[in-house]
């Protein structure tokens, strides 16, 4: 039957109870020839969007719906007439996920009669559950009444399973008799039978049992396919009538999903003004406050953004991000535009963006440009944890619960996360699971091999099952999360225009679209982002005030400061915002950064786009003068002179196709969306377009394959705008002003704000003491909960690092120390409360030495206040006086045990006591490499803090070693890394044998030999290839 359509489908984004992308149910649909598909995921609307610009593109009709759980029992699948069945769809699942746990959505039967209006029902999976027949048609003719004759059907479906055929004939005979139409369906789950492995899998991680226990969770067979028209008509030859009933239903869905009714929210306005002309005049005052002298380029350039925003009504969409500003200055929380909207002058004079675009000659088409037809995107920072909070909570209350939500992150399978679940489905031991997932973290280790250093014996069924799915599952939806800071506003009710679910943290809202889809959907969000470094900056400064006496005003330290630069040039920058990666460390020596400009090219540099596109080396080399500055073209030297000839920006590859090719703003953009696809036939055509415009300018031959080169290897991937790299910089100046004449307080709000950039505390404190820091440890008659200054500038460690430690207990801990100091040990566990295994890691931890405890000592003491909490009649002996009958810890327990309790230490470090056999074996310290000369033969040995193998390094690893000297780097060949891929990837210290690179100040040892050092290091955390 050639008119067949399917009327409930299901996909992946029924999280766990289906199992293709909706992408590729479209392409089946249209394989099959089908007219129309019916997408009608669980509780929800996830993945209609994509699911409908892909059937479009495919010629298929897409069809939206949902089913949704009754209250009562049973579910309902609710397919979509017209628009105000949209509204009332989305409306009810917003209903049905309220007030309930996360992934959970139940509805009423009364709260389904209020949304009814427009929707058509299928509800053969309701009236099944109520067990007899006069319940069934009570419950049909109330669904009857509430959808309308004609919008009510009970589905049938032959899935050849057993007890099948009685179920139908009891749907057919129940439509019957209560008059409601019967069509029919195949329930589909999957594109392809193929697809059912996978279903299985999905089903036993949805129910949390192993496929060998699943029994009859599972479905009985791969029926639940998509089906063309014949495969039906020869399932229902004998009632060909449920077919066509199917087709008619289908012709009744004419809603179509391009346009959900979005209006962006106005802004409230004070009396006689419109959006205009508030937004001018407050230009007018940002412009007389950031510009002087104001100048006459600086008043055209304000004059051409604003006609522009007058002419694509974009005024109150810049009122609402300056009123957040606003709000964020009022309430002293540092707040930062970034990303292209540092290319506006509005945005700069408005107080959103800290970059001034017309000194720097910015594009400002990069972010806004009637020809591209796409919405200006601003991003802000703010700093992370409670002041993020409090701004994203003051959006809420201004726009109201219906009118602003977070944007959904849909999390997906990835390979190494795969690995553990499917495994641990199909039975596999777990710890062969997890060195498995671990090897992965290599990334260009095969699934295969990874399976085979991990002792998975490959031939065995269980695995060869693993290694065949896990392609399959790959980025498919998992579950829904929450974006980093996406907020969706809209004028009246958002829960009309996409349905919302309670987010995990209390007080917010998620829509259930991610912002891609939001996007495509035409709606406008505003990013609220959370910076670490931006809360390590807005505590430092408070800080420095308190216990230095010195006011700071990061929008006006000291330019160009001179021991800034020089710490920047010898890479002495763990800590500092955006230049600590071992990549940027490398790169800083030659690059020797002595102003602004250089440190805005330093941010920019080491990111995809210039790293694929081989930019980084040219650069540098023209910098040192080691080779001469060359143009492609010379049409080209007025956009790359800046950068001596080398694109780094996304501005300037942007201008190189408009000038090379005659491109515009809009061509520019569907360049850079085929780059990111990596489509064929769409990605050639944009070259091909690419070549024919240099080719109509006289460009050809080599200089055109040059141009093109630069062009295609940038767009696509991550490269900065200059605005977004200048907007880093300027926090990355701060931070490392801050290390250079305030590393106390550097360190200390570092680690407060931590978890954040690149290092874990433990190498942080030893950065701290390098520098000259105090660190102390961990104390419960000093510490609070996070790191804190003591009047001489000692850095005070923080409790927040005690592993197992509940905050609540720690509070009450503070309380009882200020109103008197603590006795003893006894003393502390009667008035805090401290759990007994609490108590056991601060024992073990070193913090009870305020109470003139050694470690092995209050262990002891501790382990007897255990016993007497379990024995009441021991409560009357005392605790035990003077040395335990344990020996006390040696220097390199104490350390193993900071670390194994803490995760860092304020002692020595665990390098430091291995310095004498280290000697012995010809070890050097990092910090004495750079007196030896290139090619030297060397052996170092340090803690692994770091190990990284990008995609565009040819296999290449690199690691970062710390002692008690400082770090060092190590560079790993692919030979190499294969001969110790064991050692390289687990090992917590490393003794490495090679030789030594060096170019100019840039250090490098290049292995030959690895082999794990095993010192009592406790648990040691590195940055694992991220």
């Amino acid at each position: 039957m050639k008119g067949y359509l399917e009327l409930r489908c299901q996909s992946a984004f029924s999280f766990l109870r289906a199992a293709s992308h909706p992408e590729d149910l479209a392409e089946a649909a249209a394989e099959l020839e089908m007219p129309a598909l019916a997408l009608c995921d669980r509780d929800g609307l996830y993945g209609v969007v994509r699911f409908a610009q892909a059937a479009r593109e495919r010629g298929v009709r897409p069809l939206i719906g949902a089913e949704v759980a009754l209250v009562e029992g049973g579910r309902l699948a609710l397919l979509i007439r017209d628009a105000a069945g949209y509204r009332n769809l989305c409306r009810l699942l917003t209903a049905g996920h309220r007030g309930r746990p996360k992934g959970q959505c139940r509805v009423t039967l009364e709260e389904v009669e209020r949304h009814a209006p427009g929707l058509l029902c299928l509800a053969a999976a309701a009236v099944d559950t109520t067990g007899e027949a006069e319940t069934a048609r009570r419950l049909l003719s109330r669904l009857q009444s509430a959808f309308g004759a004609g919008n009510l059907y009970l589905e049938v479906a032959r899935h050849l399973a057993p007890g099948e055929e009685r179920r139908n004939e009891r749907l057919l005979a129940l439509a019957e008799s209560a008059h409601v139409e019967a069509l029919a369906t195949n329930d589909v789950r999957h594109a392809h039978a193929r697809d059912r492995r996978l279903l299985d899998v999905f089903t036993c991680l949805a129910e949390g049992v192993a496929l060998d226990r699943a029994g009859r969770r599972l479905l009985p067979n791969a029926e639940r396919h998509l089906k063309s028209g014949a495969e039906m008509a020869r399932l229902f030859s004998d009632r060909p009538a449920l077919l066509d009933a199917a087709r008619r239903a289908g012709e009744r869905l004419q809603f179509s999903l391009e346009e959900p009714g979005y209006r962006f929210p106005e802004f409230p306005l004070p009396p006689g003004e419109t959006a205009f002309s508030y937004l001018h005049r407050l230009v007018q005052q940002g412009a007389r406050w950031r510009y002087r002298p104001l100048a006459v380029q600086h008043m055209q350039q304000l004059s051409h953004e604003l006609a522009l925003i007058a002419k694509l009504d974009l005024s109150g969409y810049f009122l609402v991000v300056w009123d957040i500003c606003r709000f964020c200055r009022e309430r002293g929380i540092l707040v930062q535009g970034r990303g292209s909207a540092a290319n506006s002058a509005v945005c700069y004079v408005l107080g959103i963006t800290a970059v001034d675009p017309v000194g720097m000659k910015l594009l400002f088409e990069r972010f806004l440009s009637e020809e591209r037809g796409e919405w200006p995107d601003i991003d802000l920072d703010l700093p992370s944890g409670e002041a993020r909070e409090e701004v994203i909570q003051y959006v809420y209350r201004r726009y109201g619960p219906h009118g602003a939500a977070m944007t959904a992150n849909v999390i997906t399978f990835r390979e190494r996360g795969a690995v553990r679940e499917i495994g641990k489905v199909l039975g596999l031991p777990a710890e062969r699971l997890s060195e498995m997932s671990e090897l992965l973290s290599g990334r260009d280790l095969p699934a295969e091999e990874a399976a085979r250093q991990a002792g998975l014996d490959i031939a065995e069924r269980r695995t060869r099952l693993l290694l065949e799915l896990l392609p399959d599952i790959d980025k498919l939806p998992r579950h829904l999360g929450q974006h980093s800071g996406g907020m969706v506003l809209a004028a009246g009710r958002l829960d009309e225009m996409v349905p919302l679910e309670p987010a995990a943290m209390p007080g917010r809202t998620v829509v259930q679209w991610d912002k891609d889809d939001c996007a495509r959907m035409g709606m406008i969000k505003v990013d609220l982002l959370g910076l670490g470094m931006l809360r390590a900056l807005a505590e430092a400064v408070p800080l420095v005030r308190a216990s230095e006496g010195v006011e700071l005003d990061l929008a006006r330290l000291p330019a160009d400061d001179p021991a800034v630069y020089a710490m920047l040039r010898r890479a002495d920058t763990v800590g500092v915002f955006q230049v600590e990666s071992r990549a940027q460390m490398a790169t800083l020596p030659r690059m020797k950064p002595r102003c602004f400009y250089d440190l805005v090219v330093e941010v920019a540099l080491i990111r995809p786009g210039p790293l694929s596109g081989k930019m980084v080396h040219p650069y540098l080399k023209r910098r040192a003068g080691e080779e001469p500055v060359r143009y492609p073209h010379p049409s080209l030297e007025p956009v790359l002179a800046r950068t001596l000839g080398v694109p780094i920006f996304q501005e300037q590859v942007m201008r190189m196709a408009m000038i090379a090719a005659g491109f515009s703003l809009r061509q520019v953009a569907e360049l850079n969306r085929a780059m990111k696809r990596r489509s064929g036939r769409w990605l050639e055509e944009q070259v091909r377009l690419l070549f024919a415009g240099m080719a109509e300018r006289g460009i050809t031959g080599e200089a055109a394959e040059e141009i093109a080169r630069g062009i295609t290897m940038f767009l696509g991937r991550y490269g900065f705008p200059e605005s977004h790299a200048a907007s880093f910089a300027l926090i990355a100046y701060a931070s490392a002003y801050l290390k250079a004449h305030h590393p106390a307080a550097f360190a200390c709000a570092l680690l407060n704000a931590w978890p954040m950039g690149f290092y874990h505390p433990a190498t942080l404190v030893q950065d701290a003491r390098r520098h000259g820091v105090q660190v102390r440890p961990i104390d419960v008659g000093y510490s609070r909960w996070e790191c804190r200054l003591e009047p001489d500038l000692g850095l005070r460690l923080g409790l927040r690092f005690v592993r197992g430690l509940r905050r609540e207990a720690a509070e009450r801990l503070f309380r009882e120390r200020e109103r008197r100091p603590f006795a003893d040990l006894s003393d502390l566990t009667r008035r805090t409360g401290l759990r007994a295994d609490e108590l056991d890691t601060l024992a073990q931890a070193g913090a009870c030495a305020s109470l003139g405890l050694r470690r092995r000592q209050a262990l002891w003491q501790a382990s007897a206040l255990a016993a007497r909490a379990e024995r009441p009649l021991l409560a009357r002996l005392p605790l035990p006086a003077g040395k335990s009958p344990l020996r006390e810890m040696g220097p390199a327990e104490r350390s193993a045990a900071d670390l194994e309790h803490t995760g860092l230490t304020a002692g020595p470090h665990p390098l430091s006591r291995l310095r004498p056999a280290l000697r012995r074996e010809g070890a050097r310290p990092l910090a004495s490499l750079s007196s030896l000369e290139d090619g030297a033969r060397v052996r170092i040995a340090g803690m692994v803090i770091t190990r990284q193998r990008p995609p565009s390094a040819k296999g290449m690893c690199f690691l970062t070693l710390e002692d008690e000297s400082g770090i060092g780097n190590v560079v790993i060949a692919p030979p190499v890394f294969e001969r110790f891929r064991a050692e390289v990837c687990a090992a917590p210290a490393l003794m490495v044998e090679g030789r030594l690179e060096r170019q100019r100040e840039v250090l490098n040892v290049r292995a030959e030999s690895c082999r794990a050092l095993v010192p009592a290091t406790g648990r040691h955390t590195a940055r694992n290839f991220r």
